[in-house]
């Protein structure tokens, strides 16, 4: 069976479904992308991770990551999958140098985990001619509400930054970390990518 390699674009909020988001998948050397329906705490594990916000305990796919270095066990690769019923799965094969084990995973949980760690992520050419679009097709929003990695919570994500426009670079330091302290990882995404826009203006 063909399988794609597919890359991590990013995160957009579904102005189709409030409070809903897609985590938008491109495949590697092509032009098609696949998006998947996520709830608010995935989206926000994998922001954190995409914007590097140092937070003061480690977050579950952190721990998890902690847990399989520990043990001596990898993450080989994953693959997103597609049931019958619409929603997007994931295999996550795990190795430790010796025997090789498939662990059955949401998407969203398989695409943080991939991301922590570096795994390749991928799907089979299936998938990719059913969900898959092309950026010039109209309405992939409105195509990406119907698959989804689980039901969303109903918590809207603010703007990405504009918030902060009129604070200097020290005191959004200091609200990334004072934000990161009291476990506000959305606030500290924010403030992160803020910071990195500013930084890459002044290269």
């Amino acid at each position: 069976m063909e399988r794609h390699r597919l890359e991590l674009v990013g995160i957009t909020y579904n102005q189709i479904e409030s409070g809903v988001y897609a985590v938008i998948l491109r495949e590697a050397g092509g032009e098609r992308r696949i998006p998947i329906i996520i709830g608010y705490p995935e989206a926000q594990a994998i922001e954190c991770k995409l914007q590097e916000v140092k937070t003061p305990r480690p977050l579950t796919h952190d721990m998890m990551v902690n847990f399989m270095t520990a043990y001596g066990i990898n993450l080989k690769e994953i693959e997103i999958r597609r049931l019958p019923n619409g929603v997007f799965a994931a295999n996550l094969v795990f190795t430790d140098g010796e025997n090789t084990r498939v662990v059955d995973a949401r998407s969203s949980d398989g695409i943080a985990l991939a991301i922590r760690v570096g795994a390749p992520i991928y799907t089979s050419s299936e998938v990719m001619d059913e969900a898959g679009f092309l950026p010039e097709e109209t309405r992939p929003k409105a195509r990406a509400t119907r698959s989804s990695d689980r039901p969303a919570e109903k918590k809207p994500m603010r703007p990405s930054s504009g918030d902060f426009s009129e604070m200097s670079l020290q005191a959004l330091n200091e609200a990334m970390q004072q934000a990161a302290e009291t476990e506000d990882y959305e606030k500290a995404a924010r403030l992160k990518a803020e910071i990195d826009r500013r930084n890459k203006k002044e290269e």
